[in-house]
Formats: structure tokens, C-alpha cells, sequence
């Protein structure tokens, strides 16, 4: 059964409080995690942050609205309306304890491979992507990143922009890169994502090609052949109109983090501005992809 899970960083004194507010807004379980001098969130330029020694992590249904979560433990004076948290989706095992261990090559498509940095490349002749996530989310191993890079694989990128919006560890800006798109540029709200996309980036020689924004950063009127965004369903309906305009006339859209139960709600926020095609599903998750209606 897949899952959602919201990680925030506080004390130990805070923790069962933090806990209990993570269940009364529908966590079906809570655990508690010390994380000694291993922050989880980074501090934002010329901003000093003092670290807590907990997280508290409260694990979700996926067909939980994430955005309604926030709002109200935003309203706590425990935490307030800016408070830290990071959204992962997640299986029903512990990825972030076992990732490392069964993280082995994958294929995706005809020519692509994800392989750990720390492991052999399988075939050296194919489109090799070399991969060190860290904390941000991205490895492949999750049904809707591995959904995003067979789409990926299946387009012609030579020479094509590529916006990968809610990037993570910049798994599919890199792929596009490698699989010969000219230009990559990566959004995410997390500047741990942001890092980690540009650790990943130079990794395999790409980042001169990479281009990476924190949304208050990113210009105006940004636009791309191919736009990729592999976040969560109510995100992807609120933000419809940012993501819509961003892919060029004749572009590309390729939408995921999306339970099949909620692609019907999903593909009418996005049914005017795209033509879809069929969407396509693994292991409960699906895609949804389209072009761009013709403005003529």
C-alpha cells in the first residue's frame, strides 16, 4: 500500500506534543527519529537555524489532502503558519533505511540506467545516469520516478529545453540531460533538494547545463519544450495554472505522484490548456502526460 510521509525537525521536549497533532490531523501513525547533528532541513542563505534533536515523522494515506494537513498545523502555536516539514511519498517499507542496500541498477525504457554512485554501471555503451540522492527524494525506485523516466526516455530531447518542477535529488533533469536535451532547469521549494540536484549534477558532468531555482527565484515567463513534475495530486491541481503555461506551444507535460484514484481530478485541471493522452499506470501510481493545445 503506498504511503505519504511528513518529517518535522524539533526537541525532544516538543516531540510527543508534535506527535499528537500529526495524529489528530489524520497521521495513522507516528514514530520518533533523533537526529543527533544531522539537520534535515538546511538553513536558507544568511539565515541561522538552531537544529532540534527529533523528528517526528507521521505517516499518511496517500489519498490524504496533504495542503489540508498543513493548514491545520499551521494554525498550532507549536509550530505556526512557515514551519518546517518535508512530504515524501513512500511504499510500505522503510526506503530511507533501506535504499542504500537494494538500490542496484535499473533500467528505464530502451537506452537509460540509474545506477548508485556506488556501484558498477551494468552496460557502459547505454545512457548511464549516476546517482547519489542523499536526503532528497528521487532514486527510481518509487513507481512514479520510474513512470517520469521511461516518458522521459521515449521522447526526442536533442536540443530541447526540459523543466523538471518539484526536482528532488534532480533525478529527471539529469536523465534529460544525458539523454541529449540541451538545457535542464530544476525547481523545488527545498533547498536540500536543491543541493542535492547540483551534487547529482556535476556527479555526471551535466551541471554546466543545469540550471536550479528556489520558486522566489525562478524568472519571469520561464517556459521549456518538455515540463515534467513528479509531486503530489493536490499540489498538481492547485498549481495548475503556474504548470500549464510553462511548456511551450506543440510542448510536452508529463505529470506524476498521482494515486490512480485521483487522475480523473488531476487530468480536468490540466484538460483545457493540454491534449492528454491515455494515462498510464504502475503499482497504483500513474502518469498523465499531454502537448500543448494548439492556440490556433
Amino acid at each position: 500500500m503506498p504511503w505519504i510521509q511528513m518529517k518535522i525537525n524539533t526537541t525532544g521536549a516538543q516531540a510527543e506534543e508534535m506527535g499528537d497533532a500529526l495524529l489528530e490531523n489524520g497521521a495513522v501513525s507516528v514514530t520518533f527519529q533523533d537526529t543527533h547533528d544531522n539537520p534535515v532541513f538546511e538553513p536558507l542563505p544568511g539565515e541561522t537555524r538552531l537544529w532540534g534533536d527529533t523528528d517526528v515523522i507521521g505517516l499518511f494515506d496517500a489519498e490524504t489532502e496533504m495542503q489540508n494537513v498543513i493548514t491545520g498545523l499551521s494554525q498550532l502555536p507549536l509550530l505556526g503558519a512557515n514551519f518546517l516539514h518535508r512530504i515524501e511519498q513512500i511504499e510500505d517499507k522503510d526506503w530511507e533505511r533501506e535504499w542504500m542496500a537494494n538500490f542496484h541498477p535499473m533500467r528505464f525504457g530502451q537506452r537509460l540506467w540509474i545506477c548508485p554512485s556506488w556501484r558498477d554501471v551494468p552496460d557502459p555503451s547505454a545512457v548511464n545516469v549516476m546517482l547519489d540522492p542523499g536526503l532528497a527524494f528521487g532514486t527510481g525506485t518509487h513507481p512514479t520516478t520510474a513512470l517520469c523516466l521511461s516518458w522521459l526516455d521515449g521522447l526526442d530531447l536533442a536540443g530541447k529545453t526540459v523543466i523538471d518542477f518539484g526536482c528532488g535529488s534532480g533525478i529527471l533533469a539529469i536523465a534529460a540531460l544525458k539523454l541529449g536535451a540541451a538545457k535542464a532547469i530544476g525547481i523545488d521549494i527545498d533547498p536540500q533538494a536543491i543541493q542535492a540536484s547540483r551534487d547529482n549534477a556535476q556527479r555526471n558532468g551535466v551541471s554546466d547545463n543545469l540550471t536550479l531555482y528556489l520558486p522566489h527565484e525562478q524568472p519571469d515567463n520561464l517556459s521549456a519544450d518538455v515540463v515534467v513534475a513528479n509531486i503530489l495530486a493536490g499540489p498538481l491541481r492547485e498549481l495548475a495554472p503556474l504548470i500549464s503555461v510553462l511548456p511551450k506551444a506543440g510542448g510536452h507535460l508529463g505529470l506524476s505522484g498521482i494515486l490512480a484514484s485521483q487522475a480523473e481530478s488531476v487530468c480536468k485541471a490540466y484538460e483545457q490548456a493540454f491534449i492528454l493522452d491515455p494515462v498510464a499506470e504502475k503499482e497504483e501510481w500513474c502518469r498523465i502526460t499531454g502537448t500543448t493545445v494548439s492556440k490556433n
